[in-house]
């Protein structure tokens, strides 16, 4: 399968943590991957944020389950570009049985570009 972002990560955010898996894909090497999990404070998602930039990611997704992604969005946007993605459409890969798994998951849906996105409105 083709790699469209080879610098991603995927985010599987709660209501206290967002665990996060990030994902460096050059050519036909196995991917190089780092998982790490944050706090849902201010402070915590800066550090996140300045994670993601320090590894050079330019490609994120993150399910919209509740309103717990909500700042993180806010947070990471400008510093990535951020799909967010229906929960459903991620919930339906088998084999998924924890939030490091998840995040890992999503980042690799997210570099090979098998993510339909979601439309944030506000509000």
């Amino acid at each position: 399968m083709d790699t469209v972002y080879p610098h991603c990560a995927g985010l599987d955010v709660h209501k206290d943590t967002v665990v996060a898996c990030v994902r460096h894909h050059d050519g036909g090497r196995r991917a190089r991957q780092e998982v790490r999990t944050f706090a849902t404070h201010t402070r915590a998602l800066e550090e996140l944020a300045a994670w993601l930039a320090a590894e050079a990611v330019t490609h994120a997704a993150m399910e919209s389950t509740g309103v717990y992604w909500k700042p993180v969005y806010n947070v990471l946007d400008g510093g990535v570009t951020i799909l967010l993605v229906n929960a459903q459409h991620i919930k339906q890969v088998p084999g998924r049985k924890t939030d490091v798994a998840d995040a890992e998951g999503i980042a690799d849906l997210r570099r090979h570009g098998l993510l339909p996105q979601q439309v944030y409105g506000g509000g």
